[in-house]
């Protein structure tokens, strides 16, 4: 059966079934891949620009040094360069070892690292925290200690003090009145 529109006869077209699910997830796929599509690394040389940032950076990792303490180091600049012109470094602390993993076998490899630039000693710094670091994921969180100064969980009260929390129950001017 058709339709007659100014002398054009359109033949009717079958209904598609697409379920919310369908459409869904064929939105959600391709802004996942337009997002990794359009992830950019930056080169270890342009890493000062981004301090403070969440950024990934491409940089090939010369040696692995470790101290005393447990610190490992991923040595980011040829051997002709001198430690006073190296200008990045990566660093992975001990108690991220585990997470982190063996870092041995990124020697002479060229990477992409996702993590937060930071400034020390006019160098730009990437803790390596965790392996997912290496495809794209995030740091591995740290809580600010500062806010959990004489916080205990033996305490039985919330970390901070939060008036909502509170027994004292002290009702605002501005709450709407029925």
């Amino acid at each position: 059966m058709g339709y007659n529109l100014h002398g054009i006869v359109i033949n009717s077209v079958p209904a598609y079934d697409f379920s919310v699910r369908k459409v869904y997830g064929l939105l959600l796929l391709s802004s996942v891949s337009l997002h990794a599509a359009t992830r950019v690394c930056h080169p270890a040389s342009e890493a000062a620009r981004y301090t403070g940032k969440d950024v990934c950076i491409t940089v090939h990792i010369y040696d692995l040094a470790e101290l005393r303490d447990g610190t490992r180091f991923l040595d980011t600049c040829s051997p002709e360069t001198s430690d006073a012109d190296c200008r990045f470094t990566i660093a992975s602390l001990p108690q991220d070892r585990r997470d982190a993993g063996d870092l041995e076998s990124l020697r002479g490899k060229d990477i992409d690292l996702r993590g937060t630039v930071h400034s020390v000693n006019q160098r730009s710094l990437i803790y390596l925290s965790t392996a997912r670091q290496l495809h794209g994921g995030a740091e591995k969180f740290r809580p600010n200690p500062a806010l959990l100064a004489g916080f205990s969980a033996e305490q039985g009260k919330a970390p901070i003090h939060d008036p909502a929390l509170s027994g004292n129950h002290h009702f605002s001017v501005f709450r709407a009145t029925h």
